[in-house]
């Protein structure tokens, strides 16, 4: 992502896995403030890590000081291995959640998913939260939500949600419908396509101020 950025390969269950690892300015932050894993979009329609909005949220992640990691899935760049649809990617996400904690074994987790990536950070959430509930994220981030192109499950009642207006990839209406039973908040950004192209910038601003706000809480 930039000159700092330190990449590296963990085992997978099927090969070596290519991660990146960028920190946040320790002229910023004295001490980071978590630690934040970022899923890429679609590897069979070109989704890496290197992907303009994977990015932006591992950017935003560091300018909230957390540690942002990234991944290349299976077949994607230097991994190794075939596409899973979700299943193995979210086996290797565990895997990559687990040598991070090896690092940094207090720190509060977030996940952060664009397209596919929401997929697979929402159902890592849900793996957490029934085999080991303390160790599960603090909050997702879920741009472009796969909703209607996978079985989506739900999402914590804190988790951000950024959507395109103009997505065609993935409908606006599919997200909804998918966000309504649950009344979770989705952020539209007007004008915006799958990608945001143009848009990216809201993505970061939208989080960082969203952050540290507690979600809305029903009137007596």
């Amino acid at each position: 992502m930039n000159a700092h950025t330190q990449n590296f390969m963990i085992a997978g269950a099927v090969g070596q896995l290519e991660c990146a690892l960028d920190l946040p300015d320790p002229e910023t932050f004295a001490a980071p403030a978590g630690l934040a894993l970022v899923a890429h979009p679609h590897p069979l329609f070109g989704g890496t890590m290197d992907n303009k909005v994977a990015q932006t949220l591992a950017r935003t992640f560091l300018a909230l000081g957390y540690v942002a990691v990234r991944m290349n899935f299976r077949g994607v760049g230097k991994s190794e291995g075939v596409h899973d649809h979700g299943v193995g990617e979210t086996d290797d996400m565990a895997l990559l959640l687990k040598h991070m904690r090896g690092q940094y074994p207090d720190l509060p987790l977030a996940l952060g998913g664009f397209s596919f990536g929401t997929f697979v950070q929402a159902q890592l959430q849900q793996r957490l939260l029934q085999d080991a509930p303390a160790s599960a994220a603090e909050r997702l981030v879920l741009v472009g939500t796969a909703a209607g192109k996978w079985p989506m499950p739900p999402a914590p009642a804190n988790t951000i949600l950024i959507h395109g207006e103009q997505d065609d990839t993935i409908p606006l209406s599919a997200v909804l419908d998918w966000a309504r039973p649950q009344e979770l908040p989705v952020v539209v950004i007007p004008g915006s396509d799958h990608f945001f192209h143009r848009k990216l910038q809201h993505i970061k601003n939208v989080v960082v101020e969203t952050w540290h706000r507690r979600p809305a809480q029903p009137l007596p």
